[in-house]
């Protein structure tokens, strides 16, 4: 490091081992950044006192946009004026997190001119992390950032940056256009995006197949998975194949199905596609055999989160099957009509999924004019006094009569 009177026998722990270091990482930047500098100095005294020295001084951001920067201060700032400011931008990533090399330098570029040098590739919802800035130098970076074709992401109770799988630009499984659906909802949803008015945060991901390796299914508000409807395609041949080079179909394939609705008698290969519950296990063991079926859409799902004031949810079926096809207008819909429901009667930091479990799933799904069906259920009733609308309905009537 350049200078060597920071001493952070604790963060050099963390270096030990063979596991890659984000204090490694710091003390590279810190060769050239005073900011990288500070921060191993304040990061090691929290390490020794533990306790936490950032703090949150307020809303900081750029000028018409309520989003994109996360405001952090050092209560240490006589100690470590270079991060007394050290404010976190998060920038829009591409669909699919696909850069050019000249697109990066310009990135890293901008952002040694004026931040720390730090930056998370990508944060968890998928910005393009930047880390570490002063206030004045918000808007220089802003004007540099759009002036290359970048924008700011989502932060606070806003959209966030929607995020997707490489879909049918590298991988062979996707059932829908994952990159163009991701590029349109940001387009359309920019308002809600760069200006903060719900009452906490909405996350889309998009998966091409129930691969889900966005993992949307645990991490965001609205989940769309691509998915099939008819039978998987089987290629007897290369079934065969597979079997004749040593796979065992029995115990590899038939017995890991969780719905049970496959058979080998050594010859072929019979499945049960009304069973099939489309997690993907025979098609990504025997992908030369097996694909997909090809009447393709998505499934959408509402209402995941990570633990923060409640537990842990995953998303839950809103519609089974639909096509995604431009100009996507049943997903657009239905996201006006949540929106609309959650902003007047949602509390404040409670992610839909909770606003769900609070109201109860019939009245979400009332307000939002969705019609209920049999995918929606977790599992069955467990009170046996089961009561209908329409039975009311006639009650009152009879009383009307009397």
């Amino acid at each position: 490091m350049a200078d060597n009177t920071v001493k952070t026998p604790m963060l050099d722990e963390l270096e030990k081992g063979k596991w890659p270091s984000f204090v490694k990482e710091i003390k590279m930047a810190a060769k050239k950044s005073p900011m990288a500098q500070d921060l191993l100095g304040q990061l090691e005294q929290s390490y020794n006192e533990k306790i936490g020295h950032w703090k949150h001084g307020g809303i900081v951001g750029v000028m018409g946009y309520g989003g994109g920067v996360i405001g952090r201060y050092s209560d240490l700032p006589d100690k470590f004026p270079n991060v007394s400011h050290f404010h976190t931008i998060r920038i829009n990533h591409p669909s699919g997190w696909f850069y050019t090399s000249k697109a990066l330098r310009t990135l890293c570029d901008i952002w040694e001119r004026h931040g720390s040098g730090l930056t998370n590739m990508h944060g968890s919802t998928g910005d393009i992390i930047f880390l570490g800035t002063s206030t004045p130098h918000l808007e220089p970076i802003f004007s540099e950032l759009t002036k290359e074709g970048f924008d700011l992401g989502g932060s606070g109770s806003d959209v966030r940056t929607p995020s997707c799988c490489v879909g049918p630009a590298r991988c062979e499984w996707a059932c829908y256009d994952t990159l163009a659906l991701t590029y349109d909802l940001t387009m359309s949803f920019q308002d809600e995006l760069h200006r903060p008015a719900f009452p906490y945060k909405y996350k889309f991901k998009m998966s091409g197949c129930p691969n889900d390796c966005v993992a949307s299914i645990a991490r965001s508000d609205m989940s769309i998975i691509g998915t099939w409807r008819d039978s998987i395609q089987v290629n007897k041949d290369a079934v065969l194949e597979y079997a004749s080079k040593g796979m065992n179909i029995q115990k590899d394939i038939v017995e890991n199905c969780p719905a049970k609705c496959m058979e080998w008698d050594g010859k072929e290969l019979h499945i049960e596609n009304s069973y099939c519950r489309r997690c993907m296990h025979c098609i990504n063991i025997m992908p030369k055999a097996l694909r997909p079926g090809k009447d393709r859409g998505a499934t959408v799902l509402i209402g995941a989160k990570a633990p923060i004031i409640e537990g842990a949810l995953l998303s839950s079926v809103l519609f089974p099957f639909i096509k995604i096809e431009p100009p996507y207008k049943q997903i657009k819909d239905v996201v006006a009509k949540i929106w609309d429901v959650w902003s007047e009667e949602g509390k404040n930091r409670e992610r839909i999924g909770e606003f769900i479990q609070r109201v109860g799933l019939g009245n979400f799904l009332e307000a939002i004019e969705v019609e209920p069906v049999a995918e929606m259920v977790a599992h069955p009733r467990e009170n046996p006094y089961v009561f209908y609308e329409e039975y009311f309905e006639e009650d009152e009537g009879e009383e009307e009569e009397k």
